[in-house]
């Protein structure tokens, strides 16, 4: 199929993202025009290409937490969040579970609760414009520590926030062993919430089992260490563990792969019968939207169209919502599939 077919086709499709950070779909333009709003200057543009500049996960997470410095008033995340709608509008994305990250905002003196309403009244105002869903999965990242991480999750218990379904551990895994996290995820879960981690990115397999055994964690973000490993990718296979794969993203931070999308092992992963679901993580950093990581993959990795739209079904199936809506949301990933095709009898 070409491209132009493809995109036709994919934007047609209501599509589920699980591995996003909000903070990361902030349109270029917005930061330049909250770094005004707040300085009350232009930002140079040796600043701003600076923050586009990174040769490891390091550099970027310092970038990440360097546009979160530019938020000096709490109003801004309306900004974030007209941003975020239309990605998701641009996507079809009519389901999301996007990482939360207070920790910079909090050492602010930022209030939790005057945080999580404002994101809260964004969230529904999206979901009346357009019919969208998002929820939140709050980042005790690894940045800032084990003690922190603690604060963080009672906070979010404090704030019984139904928008709010979970904790994750984000951050560099090689400076914060999921192990030493597990006294935080073992609360998070006894309070009823779901916990991820980001595991098997930048480290082996260990990191996955750790967060897995330790931390009890539900999905995996990235994971592709398992590719290193035919024992436990069959053992994430049999288990069913999603694993919440971002392509681009790891092609730029880990410089690994030769800078090729071919060289990816998301189809190696797929094919041991791993439970992939496919996310974009940071896309205006790495320049990338959900639809062209789907076309990415097509092209490059060799998927099938079936199998598109099966990791599209993944998407919904790996979600922190009930049965019944699971399988509502994949019956509309078949109707709107059928229709487009039904429209285009010559597609391939």
């Amino acid at each position: 199929m070409k491209k132009e077919e493809f995109y036709d086709l994919l934007e047609s499709i209501p599509k589920a993202e699980l591995h996003v950070h909000e903070e990361a779909v902030l349109s270029r333009e917005t930061v330049k025009k909250v770094y005004k709003r707040n300085f009350n200057q232009d930002m140079s543009d040796e600043e701003f290409n600076s923050l586009f500049e990174y040769d490891d996960l390091t550099g970027f997470l310092s970038s990440f937490i360097k546009i979160q410095s530019y938020f000096t008033n709490i109003n801004d995340f309306e900004y974030m969040f007209k941003d975020f709608e239309a990605y998701l509008n641009k996507n079809n994305i009519i389901y999301c579970e996007t990482f939360f990250s207070p920790t910079s905002h909090l050492k602010k003196g930022w209030s939790f609760h005057d945080m999580i309403s404002i994101v809260q009244k964004n969230i529904e105002r999206i979901k009346e414009n357009s019919g969208r869903t998002v929820k939140l999965i709050v980042d005790v990242s690894r940045s800032f520590g084990v003690e922190n991480a603690m604060k963080n999750l009672d906070l979010v218990l404090a704030e019984k926030n139904p928008y709010i379904v979970g904790i994750g551990l984000g951050g560099d895994e090689k400076k914060g062993p999921a192990a030493e996290y597990k006294d935080v995820f073992v609360k998070a879960k006894e309070n009823g919430l779901h916990v991820v981690t980001h595991a098997g990115e930048s480290c082996g397999v260990f990191s996955m089992k750790d967060s897995l055994e330790l931390c009890k964690a539900e999905r995996l973000g990235h994971g592709i260490a398992a590719a290193q490993d035919a024992d436990f990718m069959k053992y994430l296979a049999e288990n069913k563990i999603p694993l919440e794969v971002c392509p681009t993203s790891n092609i730029f931070i880990l410089k690994e792969f030769n800078g090729d999308m071919k060289n990816h092992p998301v189809k190696k992963l797929y094919d041991a019968g791993v439970f992939v679901t496919l996310n974009t993580d940071d896309p205006t950093f790495f320049k990338v939207s959900l639809i062209d990581e789907y076309w990415n993959i097509y092209k490059d990795q060799n998927f099938s169209l079936d199998e598109i739209k099966e990791i599209i079904k993944n998407g919904y199936k790996a979600a922190f919502i009930s049965k019944e809506e699971k399988d509502d949301y994949c019956k509309n990933v078949d109707s709107a599939w059928d229709a487009w095709f039904k429209k285009h009898p010559d597609a391939n």
